[in-house]
């Protein structure tokens, strides 16, 4: 490792500390977060199994449903083995460019979830909007498009952070990242050199992902509740209503998380650090642990399969 006027030129090996300020009881706190990763695991295999073998689940909704289940089992196994080997084995070492790898694959399926959580904001509109016509709109061939549309506009906007910092910042004040995986900031914040160009392009990516989703999905929803609400039957209203509130819950459980810790990352300058990382790590492991519970309990089609399962390996 090159030393030069006090900062390190290129290093090869960053330090991840996990949670600054909690080094004492992390062992602790890796037990409740391994256990959400196994549960996480288990329900979104468990609802991928289920539309697969499930001919009449092959819909879109469901489809949609099992590409937001692969893209939670990535995201979490992004993150939970290599910070559980901090927390537990003491494992901190990462090599940089392994680090900025694991940088841009959670940031690309940050991006891949919010634009599935998009896709089935729009396909609820069309289905309620117009139902005549979302059998002829939503065909095998736009999913396959969108699904490609959603993984190339996350990780083609993520690359650039990977190019700018590998490119840009070769000079670093310490090797010591104050989280328990390789977030943007965290990296960017360790350079010497002005990281203004950085930042800028991380509120880019942030504001053309999360942003025009979260405006998008809104909109859809004004849309839908306008419509459900002049349906004249009582019935028709709550039943249409019933097929969103598992998507509502989904989406309103990922932004607000991902809001409140990148704001808090951000403006919360008065926030103790263990809190911010804290925030961080629940905005990546509560998504996949909730998701399959909650379309597993609203969706009654899921629910039905699901206990079919568990009810057929109980003998009579």
């Amino acid at each position: 490792m090159f030393k030069l006027n006090g900062t390190i030129f290129m290093p090869p090996v960053l330090t991840l500390i996990g949670i600054p300020g909690l080094e004492s009881v992390q062992f602790w706190i890796g037990i409740p977060f391994c256990a959400m990763y196994i549960i996480a695991l288990f329900g979104n295999s468990l609802i991928l199994v289920i539309i697969k073998s499930e001919r009449s689940l092959h819909e879109p909704m469901y489809l949609f449903l099992a590409m937001l289940g692969a893209t939670d089992i990535a995201l979490s196994t992004c993150i939970l083995p290599k910070m559980l080997g901090i927390f537990w084995f003491h494992l901190p070492d990462i090599y940089f460019d392994a680090c900025l790898f694991q940088m841009w694959l959670i940031h690309t399926f940050q991006g891949i979830e919010s634009g599935i959580l998009l896709a089935m904001a729009l396909d609820r509109y069309v289905a309620i909007c117009d139902p005549l016509r979302h059998a002829t709109i939503f065909t095998h061939k736009l999913l396959t498009q969108i699904g490609v549309g959603v993984m190339l506009r996350a990780a083609l906007l993520g690359a650039p952070c990977l190019i700018l910092i590998k490119c840009r910042l070769k000079h670093f004040r310490t090797t010591v990242v104050s989280h328990s995986y390789c977030e943007h900031m965290a990296i960017v914040k360790l350079a010497t050199e002005d990281i203004q160009v950085n930042k800028i392009y991380g509120l880019f990516v942030a504001f053309i992902i999360l942003g025009l989703d979260i405006i998008f999905i809104t909109i859809s929803y004004i849309r839908i509740f306008i419509t459900v609400f002049n349906l004249p039957q009582r019935e028709a209203r709550l039943k249409a209503f019933n097929t969103c509130i598992a998507h509502i819950c989904v989406f309103l459980e990922f932004y607000l998380l991902g809001f409140f810790s990148f704001f808090t990352h951000r403006f919360g300058f008065h926030i103790p650090p263990y809190i911010h990382i804290l925030l961080s790590n629940l905005y990546l492991l509560v998504p996949p642990l909730l998701n399959p519970i909650v379309y597993g309990v609203k969706t009654k089609q899921i629910r039905d399969r699901v206990s079919k399962i568990f009810h057929s390996k109980i003998p009579s």
